[in-house]
C-alpha cells in the first residue's frame, strides 16, 4: 500500500535508543551511590528526595528505578558486597606477596563502611536473596583464598580466620556516638594497620576463645 499524504514519515535512529539505555544506567548507578552515602551518613531513614538530589535526579526518576526505600536498600547491600568482592580478587591478581596483597583487600575493603550500613542491611534487606548469597559465598571464597596463601607462605598466623577480619573491619568503620565521622575516618587505616601487624606470624600472643568465620555472621533458617 502506497502512503498517503496525510501519513508521516517515520524516521529511526539507531543511536538514540542505545543512548537512552546508557542514560538510564548511569542515573541508576548515581542513585545507588547517593543512597549509599546517604545511608551511611543518616541511616536507613535517609530521605529519598535527599537521595535523588545527591544523585542529580529527580524524584520521578528514583521512583521509576525504586518503587520503595526497601529496593534501593537491597541495591546498595548488593553494590557494597560487589565492591568488597572486587577489592578481594583484584588483590589475588596484583603481584605482590601474600600478605601485601591480604593487606591491600582489607585497607580497600574499609572504604565500603561496611560498620555503618550491617545494621541496617540486617533490619531492611532478605538474607537468604539468592543474589545476596551468591556475592557472599564468592566472597568468603575469595577471603579464603587470600588468606591461605599467607598462611601458608608464614607470614600470618595460624588462629585467625576470614571472619576475624570482617569483625575489624565492620568495628572500624562503626560510628561512635557523639563523634564526626569526619574525625573518624582519618584515624581508620591507622588502626587496622595496626590490627594487620597483629595478623602476622610469628604470633606474639595467644588469643582468647575461637577463630571467627563467616558462618558465624550468616543467617539461619
Amino acid at each position: 500500500m502506497s502512503r498517503t499524504a496525510a501519513e508521516p514519515a517515520r524516521t529511526t535512529d539507531p543511536v538514540r535508543a542505545p543512548r537512552l539505555r546508557a542514560d538510564a544506567t548511569r542515573n541508576r548507578e548515581r542513585i545507588i551511590l547517593a543512597a549509599r552515602e546517604a545511608f551511611v551518613e543518616h541511616g536507613a531513614d535517609a530521605p529519598l528526595d535527599e537521595i535523588a538530589k545527591r544523585a542529580g535526579v529527580g524524584n520521578a526518576t528514583l521512583y521509576r528505578n525504586f518503587p520503595d526505600r526497601s529496593a534501593l536498600i537491597r541495591e546498595v547491600a548488593l553494590l557494597v558486597k560487589n565492591s568488597i568482592l572486587a577489592a578481594a580478587e583484584a588483590a589475588t591478581a596484583e603481584g605482590v606477596g601474600p600478605f601485601d596483597a591480604l593487606q591491600r583487600f582489607v585497607h580497600a575493603a574499609v572504604e565500603e563502611q561496611v560498620g555503618a550500613l550491617c545494621p541496617i542491611f540486617s533490619n531492611h534487606v532478605d538474607p537468604f536473596d539468592p543474589a545476596l548469597v551468591e556475592a557472599r559465598e564468592r566472597l568468603a571464597t575469595a577471603v579464603d583464598g587470600l588468606m591461605a596463601r599467607a598462611r601458608e607462605a608464614g607470614e600470618l598466623r595460624a588462629d585467625v580466620d576470614h571472619g576475624d577480619l570482617f569483625v575489624a573491619i565492620s568495628q572500624l568503620t562503626r560510628p561512635l556516638p557523639g563523634t564526626s565521622c569526619e574525625l573518624l575516618d582519618g584515624f581508620v587505616h591507622r588502626h587496622l594497620q595496626l590490627f594487620l601487624d597483629g595478623l602476622r606470624a610469628p604470633a606474639r600472643s595467644t588469643l582468647p576463645g575461637r577463630a571467627a568465620t563467616f558462618e558465624d555472621f550468616q543467617p539461619h533458617h
